[in-house]
């Protein structure tokens, strides 16, 4: 079911960890609508890089969340982030720097361990930019 143009549900609940711990990673109801301002969201992104994402880790139900060892506060368990790449654009730094100077409305946009791009969004968005190297560390503004 596609959520908006470029994103399906599909998509955004795929996870190779439930399907390898066999996790059923189905959202709510509730959840699918938070995922279709997620997908928004990305197509704003996806627009700014002119290119595909590589989303990682969208929605995680709960158990699939304390399996990958997410916080219990993790804006994915709520379908309202995603972790991605997008290599053909460049570096999740340079990402990081695009979104932040283009006026996307971004709830969370955080740079994890240099790898990949954790971004969300929210009805009140509060364009937070943050970076983790590591966990002891935490988050860094």
């Amino acid at each position: 079911m596609l959520l908006t143009p470029n994103f399906s549900l599909e998509q955004l609940i795929y996870s190779e960890t439930a399907q390898r711990e066999r996790i059923d990673n189905t959202p709510e109801p509730h959840v699918v609508e938070n995922l279709r301002l997620l997908a928004q969201g990305l197509e704003q992104v996806q627009a700014l890089t002119g290119f595909p994402l590589e989303i990682s880790s969208a929605y995680r139900s709960p158990d699939l969340n304390r399996r990958v060892g997410g916080t219990g506060a993790s804006q994915h368990t709520q379908g309202l982030a995603a972790d991605f790449t997008c290599a053909a654009f460049g570096a999740p730094a340079d990402i990081i720097k695009a979104i932040s100077a283009s006026g996307i409305g971004f709830d969370q946009c955080i740079l994890e361990y240099e790898k990949w791009v954790h971004i969300s969004f929210s009805k009140a968005p509060r364009g937070r930019v943050l970076t983790i190297y590591d966990a002891e560390q935490g988050y860094l503004e």
